[in-house]
């Protein structure tokens, strides 16, 4: 491109008034940069060799080894998380004479809290892959639906970033589970409760909104979407946030391929919820939905 064309010095003028579409920029605070995809990609990598031994590395068996090279992990991972929570901190600071040291102890702490729930993750990715392995039949063995299903892919983002954000770390828990919804399609978002023992069969197309409470031993297939039916507005117009406005999907539910489930309500434990249908109301312990009898179905008063 020419630089002595007026035409690229207007462009330059235009790009440079910093004004202009404001919300697109970002004055970071001073000697922090943003969070770093590259170092959260390095951060579950490490996770996933804790959650899932002999998995994604190698492991000796011989137990004072394996205590080691876990001590080893965890100490990284302690590291590299807290320098990611409070680059998250300061993101969002606006204060150019805060005292950092303060936000760096704080995101050690937050670290260690997070550490402290490894136990719990893998408890529950352990409960996912079983259910992933008898919930289908083409599985010939529990390390197939751990080294190639997309369920136990975001599943694993999902956990992790839910833990973070119960932790109200800004950003990061978005990030990491946008990693994993940019590979598989599946859309989890991390506020959402999830129990244990979950199958998301196939899975392309899964959208589960930020307020969807899900209990155990749930299967859904793919396309099926868990979202909100309308959004409140506040005083300026603008949806009112964090309130609950997905669905409650109770203990031992199945819902099948492309169905969407919309609003605050219930479905009861047992139910089973056909393919292709969209529902707006509660549906009751142990019923099966189909096309032909969603036809008709007056929505409760409560949607």
């Amino acid at each position: 491109m020419n630089h002595s064309n007026p035409s690229f010095s207007n462009i330059v003028e235009t790009l440079s008034n910093l004004q202009n579409e404001a919300s697109l920029f970002h004055l970071p605070h001073p000697e922090t940069s943003l969070p770093s995809t590259g170092e959260l990609k390095q951060i579950i990598s490490i996770l996933k060799e804790i959650l899932f031994p002999g998995y994604f590395e190698e492991v000796n068996p011989e137990e004072n080894t394996y205590k080691a090279a876990l001590t080893i992990k965890l100490t990284l991972l302690k590291k590299k998380l807290s320098e990611q929570i409070n680059v998250g901190f300061c993101f969002f600071c606006k204060k150019s004479d805060l005292d950092c040291s303060s936000c760096k102890e704080r995101s050690e702490r937050i670290a260690e809290k997070f550490i402290d729930t490894l136990p719990k993750i893998r408890h529950s990715l352990a409960s996912d892959a079983l259910a992933a392995y008898t919930g289908d039949p083409a599985a010939k063995h529990i390390s197939e639906t751990i080294l190639c299903y997309p369920s136990l892919t975001v599943l694993t983002h999902y956990r992790i970033a839910h833990e973070l954000i119960k932790l109200d770390i800004p950003l990061i828990p978005r990030m990491i589970s946008e990693m994993a919804h940019a590979e598989t399609g599946i859309d989890i978002h991390p506020g959402a409760e999830i129990g244990d023992s979950f199958f998301i069969d196939h899975g392309t197309g899964v959208v589960i909104g930020e307020t969807s409470v899900i209990g155990k031993n749930v299967r859904i297939y793919q396309g099926v979407t868990l979202g909100a039916k309308s959004f409140p507005l506040d005083g300026n117009g603008k949806p009112v946030k964090g309130i609950p406005r997905h669905p409650v999907i109770e203990d031992d539910v199945i819902i099948y391929a492309n169905s969407t489930i919309l609003g605050r309500i219930t479905i009861g434990k047992g139910a089973v919820i056909g393919g292709n249908i969209w529902v707006s109301h509660d549906i009751g312990a142990g019923e099966t939905i189909t096309q032909s009898s969603a036809i008709g179905k007056k929505p409760a008063s409560n949607t």
